[in-house]
């Protein structure tokens, strides 16, 4: 019987390509004691190479009818634990042992919502390697002042550093998507004290693009434009900056500006 077709709504696109596995194992530095989480396992492609490769695999899989292909795929792999169910709902504290990389070929529909969330939600996790679209893994790492640097930017960039990047063809796809892909692999860097009121602000920065920062924020609840501008002065910016301007330790600084 063939295995399932891909679902467009849930953002499939199943690697069909073995040939790419060498270059996700060197990207996320396989160690036999790896933990390994793995979102949208497919097909279970990939998981049964990092089964190979490492001490437990953790994969989380939101498509019930690809159940029966992935156990068949994984029988007899005892280091495989298969999650089902939506990953940006997961129990961090389900996750036994607890995943020390993230390596994926990420649903579309849901990759930069994990990252983010990942980076501060599993904070055992210390490497991650990841399959997104070609914009998604620009975004990770782009520079201010550009149209691809955003609150992701900033937030993954305070949270980690790129280790890597691989651009990826469609043709590795069944389907093939419509897009160009790429992996990117980053390690975590030590979070900054209160990381979830830099990622409030971050968020509220950029909520309104087109305004000016101190603007953005107050339309966001996050601070009175006033108090946001003096912040801004304070930290050596002008007082009718934009998000896009700043670096990402600038936002930190902001916060703490903020904070008095």
């Amino acid at each position: 019987m063939s295995p399932p077709a891909a679902k467009k709504a849930l953002g499939q696109h199943f690697l069909v390509d073995e040939n790419l596995l060498g270059v996700i194992g060197r990207l996320a530095e396989l160690d036999p004691a790896d933990v390994v989480l793995e979102v949208g396992p497919g097909h279970g492609v990939l998981t049964a190479y990092l089964a190979e490769r490492v001490a437990h695999v953790h994969a989380v899989e939101l498509d019930r009818s690809l159940e029966p292909g992935l156990r068949d795929a994984l029988s007899g792999r005892q280091n495989v634990e298969l999650h089902f169910g939506d990953a940006l709902r997961l129990d961090p504290s389900g996750l036994e042992p607890p995943p020390t990389k993230l390596v994926s070929n990420l649903p579309y529909n849901i990759a930069t919502p994990f990252v983010v969330e990942s980076l501060d939600w599993l904070p055992s996790l210390e490497l991650w390697t990841v399959m997104v679209q070609r914009e998604v893994a620009d975004r990770f790492f782009a520079r201010p002042s550009t149209k691809a640097y955003g609150a992701v930017s900033v937030l993954v960039q305070l949270a980690a550093e790129r280790t890597g990047f691989h651009p990826v063809s469609r043709t590795v796809f069944r389907p093939q998507p419509n897009v160009d892909s790429a992996l990117v692999a980053f390690r975590r860097r030590e979070l900054p004290l209160r990381y979830a009121d830099v990622k409030r602000l971050v968020t509220a920065a950029f909520a309104h693009r087109r305004k000016r920062l101190a603007n953005s924020l107050e339309l966001a609840g996050a601070a009175g434009r006033e108090e946001a501008a003096a912040a801004l002065v304070a930290i050596g910016r002008d007082g009718d900056a934009r998000a896009e301007e700043l670096e990402p330790p600038e936002f930190v600084a902001l916060a703490d500006a903020l904070a008095g």
